[in-house]
């Protein structure tokens, strides 16, 4: 039997052709002369993502990922940030980078150095980042085990990846280097750092910003948008972590090996409650009358929203639910996509004049009745709901416009107050490997969508894309419009989502085109030690609204 020295290669778009086999994903480009409107920085390969260095050899199914797609964003993202680090170690010596989280269409790094850095260290790194990716250094990758892993963190005093090893179970483990620095990174890297022209680094006290290509804005640097709410509150997320002693995975599966979990549970618990008695105080002191809860898929709005209206009770007042599903036009008026599909999400899709007409009567003290939305033919209809409320009756309002100006055009603004609720983790796998928030309401909604929707991992998945462009169009933009914001982020939760989500996750067959997103969640579940033992979880917890037993979930 001779061995084959071709195999063949079909395309996403279906043409196939005949290569030699062991061609690499990146002369695999060129050879079928690929065109694509954004850099390609890596391939699916038979539905496993696969960096494009990667040797093809056997018939394979092919698509390349590009910077218009969240693994290629990831892949960009990752490895312009081992430049930055190995710049940054450059040209302030014996400094500590720290990768913390997305801002402003970019990612918040700090470096901790002998004193604070300055713009002037920022255009140095810059430069010297420039000087990096001129020379197309190539981002190496080996296979080395623990301990020779430790004595290379060691050396670059990188103590949190240095602990994360003694949770690790097997006995070898990737490295990267970029010229002189190793370094270790969840997720593939671009083959070289000549891919990473499309960048710039923002000084932004105290840290620096590294700005990159979006989804939508594949081939140049967005505009840069200031956050300062949003940048407030992952300050703040970060001052959590101090208060728990919690910054990193690793602290986080000491805690439970050492069974010091049930205190964590409580203080993580108390923080949440505090903040949330605090909002409700700010309500009460500025005689607000409609209070409007926004959020992303899975932020936990809907505990939020009852522990918010229990706190506004112990105020002394006697809040109210309005709900906007129940002001849809008629489904023959409701706006369609670009597909020609109901657009359910559009604002257009709720009728504004009502809604606002209603909202402005009831807070001049006028009867209402209030329409009740008929899913199943489409319809408003109205079935003797009468509401009439007093000035100590504020009305809560929790949907996916309610940051828009435009759902309440018609109240006066000190008459509202916007609250956006968000996922956004103080906990980071380590200096150099974020948790985007992303990523924790993803595993959210896959083990809610089980428990309570009968729906499998699977469905959750293939969902998932479509729900992120609703939140990029409707909640995101108008974030900054809140009065105040509101972390539904609990450090211990991926402890416990871990053993409802990895056996939902495990259902999900290779031959699917989501199964490397199912690896990469894999992997990074395997990270964290397990909370068994629920009993400290209190009924009105957020995470209750996804594993179960909440006392607001029926």
């Amino acid at each position: 039997m001779t061995c084959r020295k071709k195999i063949f290669i079909t395309l996403n778009d279906g043409t196939k052709f005949e290569v030699d086999k062991g061609i690499t994903l990146e002369k695999l480009i060129d050879f079928t002369n690929y065109e694509s409107k954004a850099l390609i920085v890596a391939a699916k390969v038979n539905n496993l993502l696969r960096e494009l260095n990667y040797e093809v050899v056997e018939d394979s199914h092919i698509e390349f990922i590009d910077l218009t797609t969240t693994d290629g964003q990831r892949i960009y993202k990752r490895s312009l940030s081992f430049v930055f680090i190995r710049a940054a170690m450059e040209i302030l010596p014996d400094c500590r980078v720290s990768v913390e989280h997305s801002l402003s269409k970019g990612l918040y790094c700090e470096i901790h150095y002998e004193r604070p850095i300055n713009e002037e260290d920022v255009k140095k790194i810059e430069k010297r980042m420039k000087e990096i990716i001129d020379k197309n250094v190539p981002f190496k990758k080996e296979t080395i085990s623990k301990e020779e892993a430790r004595k290379i963190f060691r050396k670059y005093k990188m103590e949190a990846k240095e602990k994360l090893l003694e949770y690790r179970e097997k006995e070898f483990i990737n490295i990267y280097s970029c010229g002189w620095l190793k370094d270790y990174f969840y997720g593939y890297m671009v083959p070289s750092t000549g891919y990473l022209k499309i960048f710039k680094l923002k000084y932004y006290m105290p840290g620096v910003i590294i700005q990159y290509p979006t989804i939508d804005e594949p081939n140049k640097i967005p505009e840069f948008v200031e956050q300062p709410k949003l940048a407030a509150i992952f300050k703040e997320a970060e001052k959590w972590g101090q208060i728990l002693n919690i910054g990193y995975v690793a602290n986080l599966n000491e805690k439970i090996q050492n069974n010091e979990y049930p205190e964590l549970i409580r203080i993580a618990e108390a923080l949440h409650e505090k903040k949330i008695a605090q909002i409700a105080d700010m309500i009460t002191e500025r005689n607000k009358r409609v209070v409007l809860i926004a959020g992303p898929s899975s932020s936990g709005k809907t505990t939020f929203a009852q522990r918010l209206l229990i706190q506004l009770k112990v105020n002394g007042l006697n809040p109210v639910t309005l709900s906007t599903d129940d002001y849809f036009v008629n489904r023959e008026d409701t706006p369609r996509d670009e597909n020609g599909n109901y657009d359910f999400e559009a604002l257009e899709a709720v009728d504004l004049k009502l809604f606002n007409e209603h909202l402005i009567r009831l807070i001049q003290g006028e009867e209402v009745e209030i329409p009740v939305f008929n899913f199943k033919i489409g319809k408003r209809e109205y079935k003797g709901n009468v509401l009439k409320i007093t000035k100590e009756q504020p009305i809560i309002i929790e949907g996916i416009h309610g940051l828009n100006e435009k759902l309440t055009k018609d109240i006066p603004c000190d008459k509202k107050f916007k609250i956006y609720v968000s996922a956004l983790t103080q906990l980071n796998i380590d200096d150099h490997n974020r948790i985007p928030t992303t990523d924790t309401r993803l595993i959210r909604r896959i083990v809610r969508d089980s428990k309570y929707r009968g729906h499998s991992a699977l469905t959750t998945l293939k969902l998932w894309p479509s729900v992120r462009r609703g939140e990029e169009r409707n909640i995101f933009p108008y974030q900054e419009e809140a009065d105040v914001m509101f972390n539904s982020a609990l450090v211990y939760e991926l402890a416990v989502l871990k053993k409802y989500a990895e056996p939902l996750l495990k259902e999900i067959s290779e031959n699917e085109p989501e199964y490397s997103e199912v690896k990469r969640l894999l992997k990074f579940l395997s990270y964290f030690k397990s909370i068994d033992d629920e009993k400290y979880i209190l009924q009105t917890s957020i995470l209750k609204e996804f594993i179960g037993g909440s006392c607001f979930v029926e």
